[in-house]
């Protein structure tokens, strides 16, 4: 079994996890791919030790809120998560 990698963000950086769009109502109706809408909420998996005299408000576990365009995609143990900096978060859910 292969060892899960670490990743540490650095100073005001976090690593979320974006929760996948709804491909299916709850009615069972299939959403065409053309109607969904990129997600814009994640999970915080890591996040750095802020900066000097600006702690970090966001935790592990946090579920948040942030804009479309923000952060990098990174592969991080084989699935897709976002690195971005606090301030593009918008608010913790």
């Amino acid at each position: 079994m292969a060892k899960k990698k670490q990743l540490q963000p650095i100073h005001d950086l976090v690593l979320i996890k974006p929760i996948e769009p709804e491909t299916q109502t709850a009615s069972g109706i299939i959403i065409p791919d053309a109607a969904i809408e990129k997600q814009c909420r994640g999970t915080v998996i890591a996040m750095g030790d802020g900066k000097k005299d600006e702690p970090m408000t966001v935790k592990k576990g946090d579920l948040v809120l942030y804009k479309k365009s923000a952060g990098m995609e990174v592969e991080y143990n084989g699935e897709l998560h976002l690195i971005m900096k606090e301030s593009e978060i918008f608010a913790i859910l």
